[in-house]
């Protein structure tokens, strides 16, 4: 009965973590393009403020392109650490009290740089947004690499991701809830229902704080377990760690049908505001559209172990695309009609937790899959790549995002009052059709290229445990 508590415990500390995870995650991967283009240039000079959204849109997608390279090599650092503390811990405490701080410097002009200096602006950015993301990196990294080495049985994996996808959900979905009353509470100028930079400030500070505290949480609550099989012999170099990656074929063909998808739906997610304020013209119903996914979303991911026991995660995986492909017919179908965008948008929020969980599982179980054919267990340098793809797939579309609302008159002082029927022509390219396209390809991706089943997998690990004893007789 104690080690029962202990371990329900445990399970909520670490969700406790990735909530406060993905709060950050949403605040960087979604609404801080929407306080770029909206607060930080508006000036009355919109060519420059155009061309300065640019440049600082093409530097996180270098940045981001750049930590490609980084990230497995992060990995691999956490792997190698051995602490009092365990291998992931101080990884997940360090980066969240860095991020956080470095993220508050990102929602600010740094003084008024980008009128007096803008050229030291950008210099300083990109140095500030490298540090945040790198350390938000070694924390992303860290805190998905505990699933493995919780748990060898795919479906305790399945239930211990997907409490902690219930706190994600809840922290991701609780920033769509709160994004714009904070904002627009702690505005001094309400800026046509887009705030105002003191009240981007704050809400960054907030989320800041919350991120922190969950993962201070996290690490008073939560405790690795020792077994046999996480022990290599030897660390794998940093010159093997591409290796790791190359040739784990399940774990690469998985990452690339992610990331085609994942540029697809975060094309979607970041434009929701952008929706809101300039096309419906009324950016406080977006909080409604928060509530809708949280409840939604947290029915769709605890609902997640009982689906897997009756359909397989391919299955599951093919119909959230299809529902998901619906849904944005119904949305780009919606116009100004408020009731029918909230049903479309959260349509198509209700299968992504699943989706997320699906690949996340694979990726887990790809652990032992390369373990098997390459002779050495390498947890967070496969679990790296989730989240790698995550931000890889999100740099892209704020790429996108950044050029398309310049593209679509979505900068600085517009309004829903000022959209053109041709503007919303293309709005309805790149928000709806675009996304479609990459979702399909992402499948079809899947269905040819992974084949690393629950099943397989079981079939996996008896066998590693057979050849791993016969290795260390």
């Amino acid at each position: 009965m104690s080690n029962g508590k202990n371990r329900i415990w445990q399970r909520i500390a670490y969700a406790c973590g990735t909530f406060g995870h993905d709060v950050f995650y949403a605040m960087i991967g979604t609404y801080f393009m929407i306080f770029v283009t909206s607060n930080l240039f508006n000036s009355d000079n919109p060519t420059n403020d155009a061309y300065m959204i640019g440049i600082v849109t093409t530097i996180i997608l270098v940045l981001r392109i750049a930590e490609l390279f980084v990230d497995p090599f992060i990995g691999n650092i956490i792997d190698k650490t051995k602490t009092r503390w365990g291998r992931f811990k101080p990884w997940v405490l360090g980066g969240a009290v860095i991020a956080a701080v470095t993220l508050a410097m990102l929602f600010t002009d740094f003084g008024g740089l980008t009128v007096s200096n803008p050229t030291l602006y950008l210099v300083i950015f990109a140095v500030v947004y490298f540090i945040m993301d790198i350390f938000y990196s070694a924390k992303d990294v860290a805190i998905w690499s505990m699933i493995p080495a919780l748990s060898f049985d795919s479906h305790e994996r399945e239930i211990t991701a997907t409490i902690a996808r219930i706190g994600s959900v809840f922290g991701g979905q609780l920033v769509t809830v709160i994004v714009m009353p904070v904002v627009l509470y702690f505005s001094i100028n309400q800026n046509g229902g887009a705030g105002d930079p003191t009240g981007w400030f704050a809400f960054a500070c907030i989320g800041g704080g919350i991120a922190t505290l969950g993962a201070i949480i996290l690490g008073l609550g939560t405790h690795e377990q020792d077994n046999a099989l996480r022990e290599n012999k030897e660390d794998t170099s940093a010159k093997d760690v591409l290796k790791v990656l190359t040739k784990n074929d399940q774990l690469l063909w998985m990452a690339i049908a992610y990331l085609v998808y994942g540029i697809g739906i975060n094309i979607v997610n970041n434009f929701n505001l952008y929706y809101f304020i300039y096309v419906i013209g009324d950016a406080t119903k977006f909080s409604i559209l928060g509530v809708i996914n949280t409840v939604i979303g947290l029915l769709a991911v605890a609902a997640f172990p009982i689906l897997t026991t009756k359909f397989s995660r391919r299955k599951l995986f093919f119909s959230s695309i299809a529902v998901m492909a619906v849904a944005l017919v119904i949305y780009a179908m919606s116009g100004t009609n408020v009731t029918l965008a909230l049903i479309g948008a959260g349509l198509f929020a209700l299968p992504q937790p699943l989706v997320f969980l699906i690949v996340l599982m694979t990726i887990t179980d790809s652990v032992e899959y390369g373990q098997l054919k390459l002779g050495h267990r390498d947890e967070a340098v496969c679990l790296c790549v989730r989240p790698l793809v995550d931000k890889f797939a999100g740099a892209v579309s704020s790429g996108i995002i950044g050029l398309a609302a310049i593209w679509v008159g979505m900068t600085g002082g517009a309004s829903a009052s000022g959209l053109t029927a041709d503007n919303m022509m293309r709005l309805q390219i790149i928000m709806f059709a675009a996304p479609i396209v990459f979702m399909a390809i992402g499948g079809l991706i899947y269905r040819a290229k992974v084949t690393l089943t629950e099943q397989e997998h079981a079939r996996i690990v008896e066998e590693l445990e057979e050849k791993w004893e016969s290795m260390n007789k």
